[in-house]
């Protein structure tokens, strides 16, 4: 348009004035070109954006990192909306220390940038810092209510705390805005499941299933067993029916630091022996026990992935008709039915979280008993329960998990509470610390676990645990790669509470309210 203007008001102009006219346009072109380096590589860095979008739906990490950085050197290093990317991409990774250098700067200086106030709160949320979580998902939906990875975060932070009702709306929310994300999906079968509602759970999962990655066949085999297990629950009607006794109150003997729990199953009068074992969502049956009693595998799901061994498992899910301890009895009972690696202390089974969440349930080490009271619906917490009561969060894979302060760490850490481990745990990235290396012990133990057996495994002296208030010196600790659990725990756990710690107390656990309350056996002995 300039050029004709100017051609119509200068008819008499010279190829070399219009020559000029050119060369000064192309060199402000140039000048333009030079201070806005990205202007030529916008749409490409856009596009790689994308794709590195959907590398990590489909859970290809590395080659998303791989995409983003390199997208981030043709962009000179300053585009905000890569680094935001980047540091999700880190935070799946659970490289949260990464991501966290990457995505805070980024919250400071854009404070309406509600993407990076997302990912910030997920890489929170990842390394177990709620309440700041909380705080960055809030200020995100403030300002882009469509913001579905705040919405999400919101749905696990409440799943976390049990909160399940809230859970759910909150992640049908962020599955609304973002239908295409399979994380949301997934993370909505899981609530569902555990809110009993089994169809509902079995339809995200196949959800799950459509928008995901076909290439992960492993995750795609089991997720489908589990799909015809709840489908299965979903037709047997309510399960964990309570009847007998509103309470109940048993010895159990403490066995290799483990509490050991006499039980019936169906119509066998024998008494079987099972662990009580905080460390498993669901209850499990030795296959060897099973096939005694008859019970018959129900669907198999492929195989899951443990500690020990091979570090897999095949799954096999059982529905149990009932179970009773001692005047307590619960109908429709779903189980894993698996091989056990160790014949020493033989024990049928292992009780579950799913199993006593019901019920106000305390293990007292120092009595040796377990007591089972029912809580109904509206009722009031009961008087007396003295002693000091601490959050508990239940983890995405059905953990109990609390915060500990361990001596020679700085910061809080996420420990697993577990009855089932005789002995505690500390993550291989944890005994890493310069603080633990002079404890670090010269044995070497042989460890136990749900995929079979590690040999070799190096040990430390830790000089001071502390949960709330309570504290142990001198407690003997395994380090294991905790990698495995912490891919589906949802929150980084540094470590596991086992009974070579908890021995020392009176526990009540109150699921209703996601506490347990400590009270020492050394200074209460009744």
């Amino acid at each position: 348009m300039q050029f004709r203007s100017h051609f119509g008001r200068s008819t008499s102009l010279s190829i070399a004035t219009l020559i000029r006219s050119i060369a000064i346009l192309l060199l402000s072109i140039a000048t333009a070109s030079a201070a806005n380096p990205l202007a030529p590589n916008e749409t490409d860095i856009k596009r790689s954006i994308r794709e590195a979008l959907k590398l990590t739906r489909n859970g290809s990490f590395e080659q998303a990192e791989d995409l983003l950085r390199k997208a981030l050197t043709a962009g000179g290093g300053s585009r905000t909306d890569v680094k935001v990317e980047l540091a999700y991409v880190l935070t799946k990774q659970r490289r949260l220390g990464e991501a966290y250098e990457l995505i805070l700067p980024i919250a400071q200086a854009e404070p309406k940038n509600a993407r990076a106030f997302a990912v910030f709160g997920a890489t929170m949320l990842s390394g177990g810092r709620f309440s700041d979580a909380r705080l960055l998902f809030f200020n995100a939906l403030k300002l882009n209510r469509r913001e579905h990875l705040a919405w999400a975060g919101y749905g696990l932070l409440d799943f976390y705390e049990n909160k399940i009702n809230d859970s759910l709306d909150n992640l049908r929310e962020s599955v609304f805005h973002a239908p295409d994300e399979p994380d949301y999906h997934f993370a909505l079968a899981q609530v569902s499941a555990r809110a009993e509602k089994y169809r509902e759970a079995a339809d995200a999962y196949k959800d799950f299933l459509r928008v995901s990655n076909k290439a992960d066949k492993d995750r795609r085999e089991r997720i489908r067993g589990l799909i015809n297990f709840l489908r299965y629950l979903g037709d047997a009607g309510s399960l964990y029916r309570l009847s007998g006794s509103d309470e109940t109150k048993v010895d159990f003997d403490l066995v290799g630091n483990r509490p050991i729990i006499r039980l019936r199953i169906n119509d066998n009068e024998e008494p079987l022996r099972f662990v009580l074992d905080t460390g498993s969502g669901i209850s499990v049956i030795s296959d060897v026990t099973a096939k005694r009693l008859k019970i018959k595998p129900v669907t198999r799901g492929g195989f899951a992935r443990g500690i020990g061994g091979n570090g897999k498992f095949e799954i096999v899910y059982g529905l149990l008709r009932e179970i009773s301890i001692g005047d307590v009895s619960m109908r429709q009972v779903p189980v894993y039915i698996r091989k056990f690696h160790t014949d020493a202390h033989y024990v049928d089974g292992y009780i579950g979280l799913s199993l006593i969440s019901k019920f106000l349930t305390t293990v007292d080490y120092g009595a040796k008993t377990f007591a089972l009271t029912r809580r109904r619906d509206g009722e009031i917490d009961p008087p007396g329960n003295v002693g000091v009561s601490l959050p508990l969060r239940l983890t995405s894979s059905g953990f109990l998990s609390g915060e500990v302060q361990l001596q020679g760490v700085d910061s809080p850490l996420n420990f697993i509470v577990d009855t089932g481990a005789s002995i505690s745990v500390i993550s291989s990235q944890v005994a890493k610390e310069d603080g633990l290396l002079p404890f670090a012990g010269e044995e070497r133990l042989r460890v136990i676990g749900s995929a079979g057996v590690t040999e070799d495994v190096p040990t430390f002296n830790l000089p001071k645990i502390t949960f709330g208030q309570h504290s142990e010196t001198n407690v003997a600790a395994v380090a294991l790669d905790l990698g495995l659990i912490n891919e589906a725990s949802g929150f980084e756990q540094a470590g596991i509470l086992g009974g070579n710690f908890l021995k020392n107390y009176r526990m009540t656990f109150d699921f209703r309210n996601s506490k347990v309350t400590f009270v020492s056996v050394k200074d209460n002995k009744e």
